[in-house]
């Protein structure tokens, strides 16, 4: 049975508390999120039911509120069955724990929450509330404390210019105590001044995007706009999206994260323009005894929500659905997963993926997002034709990487046309297949043994290769002076001061330029992260694609800058190296 709703009075777009969820001595305060946005409604849960049937019926949602509003649902259960001489059923209170903790199977919090608070049984109920008021202060400072490091990373990412950011579902205040997981960071950035504008996808069947995380971004006046789960795609092939940031409800321990519907789509989509793709969740969102999403229950949910729109039918009767809660995205295709106390980046040098056949599946998400990636630059004339390649380095105790094969068109690269190479030799992993490895591969693998990089650009932007070809000094290295340019800081420099980018020779032996760039970077560790080559071109990393992409934006547009403003030194006439 529903709980009655009780109105706050507070009109439509105002907050009626400062958190999502609250105990008080008449039962469980909670927001109505089902109300939203054309009411703010409070509900008073006074029974286990009305806790159960909150949380299944999304009257609470969002994987972090519905584990608190299931800590204090079995508070409720201890206070209900304290007998007058202060005696505890705790059977009962087991029982009606077991029965929230199946209220909802996907969302880990769940479950999390109750076994954190029903530990605390045998000291009192006095003893189980309070561990579930300290779970509501844990989480208040978690999301903050998540929300902070995630729009850090964002930074990192994407130091220059506003950002034009999506976001899934709701994972703001409503779906935790207070402040939010993934849009808890667009708000720490909007504070910070870096938010031009957020796409807010609508989340089908159930709007909570358009319903919730825009009335959020409302409240807190960022500008949005609400746009349909089907063109979030178009958006980031038309470059109108800089980074995507989504919640979970489950993470493996490799990194694959469950969470709403639409989110693997959005990581596939983000991994072919190559856009950073970032989520943020708590520590109470991981679940270690899974070691990856494949054991994942994702509830399925009724068939109304999809057939139905408020209440009218809009599908013909007997019609089939197919209404899963929740997908799995891999840890493959996620650059960060951001919490309160790490950064895993499941794609990156250090991820681990321990799925049976996980290596030809990494191997085929890594080679979808070269394979976008290259089409990208071709586009904008970065890798004409055949030239340039890209890499990453490839998870896993064997030192690989995996690159664009040579001789082909970067404008149709498709996800198979990708190489695995060994990061030591710099040949072939498979000899015998049908793709070669261009022999710039010996330039991308000395970056792989000599740095921490996650992946290699090599491409020939045509500032960058200019400056290249006008800098360049036959047989040695030449020096490509970059003083007090602010754009260094996209190159992970502190301070824009006196920075100079090696120009190797162009050797015909390729292989004697990735010796000359491992001996170069092996005796200066901190070196910026870019390098050119006389009449070629450049070479760029960072821990993933989206930085490295970053990057070559960044040293094509300093080229630019000193191409336009006159500010070019003489071939041969830096020192040698």
């Amino acid at each position: 049975m529903s709980a009655p709703p009780v109105s706050t009075g507070a009109p439509s777009g105002q907050p009626a508390a400062t958190t999502s969820l609250a105990w008080t001595e008449d039962g469980i305060s909670v927001v109505d999120q089902r109300a939203l946005p054309q009411e703010t409604l409070l509900l008073r849960l006074r029974t286990v039911d009305e806790v159960i049937d909150a949380i299944r019926t999304l009257a609470v949602r969002g994987a972090p509120a519905i584990g608190l509003a299931g800590a204090l649902g079995v508070a409720l259960s201890a206070r209900l069955h304290t007998s007058p001489d202060g005696s505890v059923d705790r059977a009962a209170v087991r029982a009606d724990a077991e029965r929230i903790a199946g209220a909802r199977p996907t969302a880990v919090n769940l479950t999390w929450a109750v076994s954190q608070v029903i530990e605390e049984l045998p000291q009192g109920p006095d003893a189980v509330l309070a561990t579930a008021l300290r779970m509501i202060e844990e989480d208040v400072a978690a999301n903050r404390g998540a929300a902070t490091t995630a729009a850090d990373l964002v930074e990192e990412l994407l130091p220059e210019g506003p950002l034009r950011l999506l976001t899934h579902c709701n994972t703001g205040r409503l779906a935790t105590a207070a402040g939010g997981t993934a849009l808890g960071t667009v708000l720490e950035l909007a504070a910070r001044g870096r938010v031009a504008e957020v796409f807010v996808d609508e989340t089908r069947p159930l709007l909570q995007g358009s319903r919730l995380t825009a009335w959020e971004l409302g409240e807190a006046g960022v500008p949005y706009r609400i746009c349909p789960d089907s063109a979030a795609a178009a958006a980031m092939a038309q470059s109108m999206v800089d980074c995507v940031l989504v919640g979970a409800d489950r993470i493996a321990a490799n990194g694959d994260t469950a969470n709403k519907i639409g989110t693997y789509g959005l990581a596939l989509a983000a991994a072919r323009h190559g856009i950073p793709f970032i989520v943020v969740a708590p520590e109470s969102s991981w679940d270690p005894t899974l070691a990856d999403g494949t054991g994942i229950v994702v509830e399925e949910r009724a068939a109304e929500e999809v057939t139905t729109v408020a209440g009218v039918r809009v599908a013909p009767e007997g019609a089939g659905v197919f209404n899963p809660a929740f997908d799995v995205t891999p840890g493959a295709l996620i650059t960060a997963v951001v919490s309160e106390s790490r950064v895993l980046r499941p794609a990156g040098p250090a991820g681990a993926d321990v799925r049976p056949g996980a290596a030809a599946g990494a191997e085929a998400e890594a080679g979808a997002a070269l394979s976008g990636l290259s089409r990208d630059l071709y586009t904008r004339g970065w890798l004409p034709g055949t030239s340039g390649n890209l890499s990453v380095r490839m998870p896993g105790p064997e030192p690989r990487a995996l690159i664009t094969g040579s001789g082909l068109d970067k404008g149709s690269l498709g996800p198979g046309d990708s190489v695995l190479v060994d990061s030591g030799t710099a040949r072939a992993v498979r000899p015998d297949g049908a793709l070669r490895p261009s022999a710039e591969t010996a330039i991308h693998t000395a970056v792989y043994r000599t740095t921490s990089a996650g992946a290699v650009v090599h491409a020939h932007p045509p500032y960058a290769t200019a400056l290249a070809r006008l800098t360049g000094a036959a047989g040695r290295t030449a020096w490509l002076p970059l003083d007090s340019l602010e754009l260094l800081k996209g190159l992970g420099l502190p301070e824009p001061g006196r920075t100079r980018l090696p120009v190797f020779a162009n050797w015909p032996d390729v292989s004697r330029i990735g010796e000359e760039v491992a001996a170069y970077l092996t005796a200066s560790p901190d070196a910026p992260p870019a390098l050119l080559i006389a009449d070629h071109g450049v070479t760029v990393w960072g821990r993933d694609l989206a930085q490295a992409r970053n990057r070559l934006e960044c040293v094509e547009a300093m080229c630019q800058l000193l191409l336009l403003t006159g500010e070019v030194p003489a071939a041969g006439r830096a020192a040698a190296a």
